[in-house]
C-alpha cells in the first residue's frame, strides 16, 4: 500500500507545469506529462526500500491523476538506476517463509509496472543495472542519452532472469543478443548498440534527454496513445511469466551459487558483517535447505 502522505505531497501542485522539488522522487507535471526522477544520486539511484516506497508512491498517484496522460521515467545523473541490492532483499526467517517473501516481493515490483493503466516512456540517463533494465522493457518505450549502458549481470550474481526478460528478451532482440545479455557473458550494450539490437528505440545527445522524452510522450498524447506492451505481448501473459520467475528467482536466492556469490562481493568490498552472515548461511545450507 502506498503512503497517501506522500502522494499527498507529491501530487500537491496542480498547476500546468510543476514541480516537487525534494524527496527520493523528484515529480514534473508538463502539458499532461508526468516525469518521476529518481534522485539519490549519492546512492546511483539504487531500489533501496525508501525509493521503492516513493516510486510506488508516484506510480499511484499518476494513475489515479487525470491530468495525467503519459508518465515518464528517469533517473538524477549520472546514473538512470543500479536496481536492486539483492543481498539487502534477501529476508532472514525461516527458509519457507524467506522463499514465500522473496516471491511476493518480486512479482509485485514488475506487476507494479505491468499493472500501470497508461502509457510509459523510460528516459534512461546513465547506466542501468538488473531490474531497472527489466522492467524498462516492460513499459511501452525506451528512449535513452547516449550515455546510457544496459546491464543484466544475473548469471554472473548467480540467479535467474526477472522480469519477463526469460521471454521478452528473445523477442525484442532476438534468441542471440538476449543470450548474451543474460547469461555468462554479461554482454552490457551502449545506447547505440541495445538502439541496434532492438533493445531500445530512440538515442539522442545526453543534454537533449528531458526535451525529446517530453516531445515524445506529447505525440502519445496527440494520438491518444493506450498502454501498451513490447513484442506482441500482453499484459495477462506477461504477469504469468512474471509468477513463473519469481519462483525461479526465489529457488535461486536459497542456492548455493548466489549466496556464495554474495558472500564473495562483500569480502572483495570489506563488508566483513554481511559476508560472514552470507558464509554461514553457505556452511548451513544442507540443514536449513530441508526446511524449503
Amino acid at each position: 500500500m502506498c503512503n497517501i502522505n506522500l502522494v499527498d505531497m507529491l501530487y500537491s501542485m496542480t498547476t500546468d507545469q510543476s514541480h516537487s522539488g525534494t524527496g527520493p522522487i523528484l515529480t514534473q507535471k508538463q502539458e499532461g506529462v508526468t516525469t518521476l526522477k529518481m534522485n539519490t544520486p549519492a546512492r546511483l539511484n539504487g531500489w533501496t526500500r525508501q525509493m521503492m516506497d516513493a516510486l510506488r508512491a508516484g506510480l499511484d498517484a499518476a494513475a489515479r491523476d487525470d491530468e495525467t496522460r503519459v508518465l515518464v521515467l528517469t533517473g538524477a545523473d549520472p546514473y538512470y538506476c543500479a536496481g536492486v541490492n539483492l543481498s539487502g532483499a534477501l529476508p532472514l526467517g525461516h527458509p519457507r517463509k524467506m522463499h514465500a517473501t522473496i516471491v511476493e516481493n518480486n512479482e509485485a515490483l514488475f506487476n507494479l509496472f505491468l499493472d500501470f493503466p497508461k502509457p510509459i516512456l523510460v528516459a534512461v540517463n546513465g547506466p542501468a543495472i538488473g531490474a531497472s533494465v527489466t522492467s524498462a522493457t516492460l513499459c511501452d518505450g525506451i528512449i535513452a542519452s547516449e550515455k546510457a549502458t544496459f546491464s543484466t549481470p544475473f548469471a554472473a550474481l548467480g540467479v535467474t532472469p526477472e522480469g519477463c526478460s526469460s521471454v521478452l528478451f528473445a523477442r525484442l532482440m532476438g534468441e542471440e543478443s538476449a543470450g548474451r545479455m543474460l547469461g555468462p557473458e554479461g554482454w552490457r550494450p551502449g545506447a547505440r548498440e541495445a538502439l541496434d539490437a532492438g533493445l531500445i528505440q530512440w538515442v539522442v545527445p545526453h543534454d537533449q534527454l528531458p526535451e525529446e522524452a517530453q516531445r515524445i510522450a506529447g505525440e502519445w498524447i496527440d494520438t491518444d496513445a493506450q498502454r501498451s506492451f513490447r513484442g506482441g505481448s500482453t499484459r495477462d501473459e506477461l504477469k504469468a511469466v512474471n509468477a513463473r520467475e519469481s519462483v525461479e528467482l526465489a529457488d535461486a536466492f536459497l542456492g548455493a551459487a548466489f549466496i556464495k556469490a554474495q558472500f564473495k562481493f562483500l569480502a572483495s568490498k570489506k563488508k566483513w558483517g554481511p559476508a560472514a552472515l552470507f558464509l554461514a548461511m553457505l556452511i548451513s545450507r544442507p540443514v536449513w535447505s530441508r526446511l524449503l
